[in-house]
């Protein structure tokens, strides 16, 4: 237990000193706390930054996210991807406003039961909120705790998240549950950095037990690499005087409900004889003379987390005597801006 308490509080100590000032930090507004929190997942902080700033002024609080329109809230998640975060916020933000009387439920239990909140999201909204000790278990938290005790267990198992929940439990200060999650996140994000870290200049080099066996690079242990998929993207920006043509992706995944230009997908590469040969192709289109077909971006690599997608832009100039017709939106090429878009479809129109 002794040292235990050396290292919580030397990781407090070390926080108050070396901490980032960021706004979320600077309320204990549970709402914000949440914003901050999914916009984090899997985005940089320095990137999140100017978007929590951007959301927050645009929807200050919990009734007037659940007052806005999907398509709005999307557009300004628009580049942050896993886009079912955005979703997830809207729709959590109206059961909160139905079912809560807009005010968030205090207590840990109660958060698990809001859409798109796991036990990280309710334990860092319970701690810095109202200050309830659960301790929040990040990749930061697993990697300083991993190495700090060399602890061999994978991280991606449920044996791992359980033994590792445990640890930060134990060596969080009761009193100050909320800094003490902070500052060990802190530490992992800033000081026990995932590659490299400086050693010499950590507070723990003499206690830390990976440090001690030269085996830094080793923790955390993973039991299962993520497979990857290659799939390829050909879109179609079609352009018809003033006018072009959207899609509004309606299956379940990533970008549901985003809009992007009409295309074809295959599971390999396509030379321009093979795309255009393709029943996909000529579905969309009939007959693709004096079309005029010109290839804008090709082979932009564009990496997800279960997928690397290969993607080509084809403008597309139909004659002005065209009497094709699209089961697309067909919108105005200076509305564009209007609808929720991937960041595809925004690489390709700031080009």
């Amino acid at each position: 237990m002794e040292r235990n308490n050396f290292i919580g509080n030397r990781l407090i100590e070390w926080y108050l000193i070396h901490k980032r000032d960021l706004p979320w930090r600077n309320t204990r507004d549970p709402y914000k706390v949440w914003i901050s929190e999914i916009i984090l997942q899997q985005t940089r902080v320095n990137q999140g930054f100017e978007y929590y700033n951007r959301f927050i002024e645009r929807f200050p609080d919990v009734g007037s996210l659940a007052d806005a329109d999907e398509q709005e809230v999307l557009k300004y998640w628009q580049g942050l991807g896993y886009y079912s975060r955005a979703r997830n916020l809207h729709e959590t933000s109206r059961m909160i406003r139905n079912n809560y009387s807009g005010i968030f439920p205090p207590h840990y239990e109660s958060l698990l039961k809001l859409k798109g909140v796991g036990e990280y999201t309710a334990a860092a909204i319970a701690s810095f909120s109202w200050n309830l000790p659960h301790p929040v278990v990040d990749g930061n938290v697993f990697r300083f705790l991993s190495r700090m005790f060399a602890v061999n267990t994978p991280i991606d198992t449920p044996k791992g998240k359980k033994v590792f929940t445990e640890l930060a439990g134990e060596l969080m200060d009761p009193d100050r549950p909320g800094l003490f999650n902070q500052a060990i996140m802190e530490f992992g994000a800033l000081q026990c950095v995932p590659v490299s870290p400086d050693c010499s200049s950590c507070p723990f080099e003499t206690q830390c037990m990976a440090n001690a066996s030269s085996s830094i690079s080793v923790y955390p242990v993973k039991q299962n690499k993520t497979k990857t998929q290659e799939r390829y993207f050909y879109y179609f920006h079609i352009c018809n005087g003033n006018y072009t043509y959207l899609n509004q992706r309606k299956g379940k995944g990533i970008w549901q409900h985003l809009y992007e230009f009409p295309m074809v997908e295959s599971d390999i590469p396509l030379s321009w004889k093979e795309l255009s040969d393709s029943p996909a192709f000529k579905q969309l289109f009939p007959s693709s003379e004096n079309i005029d077909f010109k290839l804008i971006i090709d082979q932009k690599k564009h990496i997800l987390s279960h997928r690397i997608l290969y993607v080509d832009f084809y403008q597309v100039l139909l004659p002005s005597e065209s009497n094709l017709t699209f089961p697309y939106l067909k919108i105005r090429k200076d509305e564009i801006d209007h609808y929720p878009t991937h960041r595809l479809m925004q690489f390709y129109l700031e080009k």
